[in-house]
């Protein structure tokens, strides 16, 4: 599974690279041809996802590192403070383009009449942006990789923006050119609302926002099924990036020995990492059946 992740986090590196190197050369050139500062704006922002493809593959491979002495759960929140890394990249994109806008705005001088050749460009952009932010959400949910959905969701607001900027083009060209700095402006609107999206989730990783039902589901019924166990309870989940640490009690006979409720135990915790994958660590506390005590703690769910 490492191996496949590794491969994936990489194939999806090399590729949102690429086209974003290539997307950005095209916007800016074609942009200062055409004389369209809505798509010298997307150049910018194909620019950033260059950047912030890079951050998100150092997240990654850094997620993959390893527990050792100084992190004994391993790396794996690197992946969601690289996407709080992308989210400032986002934000300071967003503001100099919305402020470029702004600009050309109180000064209509400042705004010409774009090309046809503009348009022809975010025809291109559409579908290089629609097929690479597929491709890299799809691989990096397939190796359950928040930082490489994050930069796969950023790509997504390029067809958008792309989207935009070939409306804009054909409106202006009919005699409203004041809509170019305008679709600038929406453009920079969309990536602070990604910005907002990968943010609200990459901080619910690192604060430990309580997983899905189903989640805790899976858990209660892998503990149920193993024999001699009974009440799985006090279950609580903690996700370090791609992977995920479990505690829970569960209760046994309290004529047990100290040695068959110890191989009970691990029983549980192997069979909870054998079933869910994005489970790395299980700690589980035995309890014996019908005893009643106070489970509260400072920190519980």
């Amino acid at each position: 599974m490492d191996e496949f992740r590794q491969k994936g986090g990489k194939k999806a590196a090399i590729v949102a690279i690429t086209a974003n190197c290539i997307l950005t050369v095209l916007n800016v050139a074609v942009g200062l041809m055409s004389g369209s500062y809505a798509l010298v704006s997307e150049g910018a922002h194909t620019l950033s996802d260059i950047i912030t493809s890079i951050i998100a593959y150092l997240g990654f491979y850094v997620g993959q590192k390893p527990a050792d002495a100084e992190h004994p759960i391993g790396h794996g929140r690197a992946e969601a403070i690289s996407g709080i890394i992308i989210v400032i990249f986002l934000v300071v994109v967003a503001w100099e383009i919305m402020q470029g806008a702004v600009e050309k705005l109180l000064n209509p001088s400042l705004i010409t009449v774009p090309e046809t050749l503009a348009a022809i460009m975010a025809f291109i952009g559409i579908l290089v942006n629609f097929g690479v932010s597929e491709y890299i959400i799809n691989l990096g949910k397939s190796i359950k990789s928040p930082a490489i959905i994050a930069d796969g969701k950023h790509q997504r607001t390029d067809i958008f923006s792309s989207v935009a900027i070939l409306v804009g083009v054909v409106v202006s060209n009919m005699g409203y050119p004041i809509l170019d700095p305008i679709i600038a402006f929406v453009i920079g609107g969309l990536i602070l609302k990604t910005a907002y999206e990968i943010g609200k989730e990459n901080i619910n990783n690192i604060m430990g926002k309580v997983p899905s039902r189903e989640f805790i589901e899976n858990i209660k019924r892998i503990a149920n099924e193993t024999p001699r166990v009974n009440n799985p309870h006090n279950i609580k989940v903690d996700y370090l990036g791609t992977y995920a640490t479990v505690t829970l009690h569960i209760e046994l006979d309290g004529n047990m020995t100290l040695d068959e409720s110890h191989k009970i135990v691990h029983v549980v915790q192997n069979n909870i990492i054998r079933e869910m994958p994005e489970v790395k660590y299980v700690m589980v506390h035995a309890c014996p059946i019908g005893l009643d005590y106070n489970h509260d703690q400072e920190i519980d769910m």
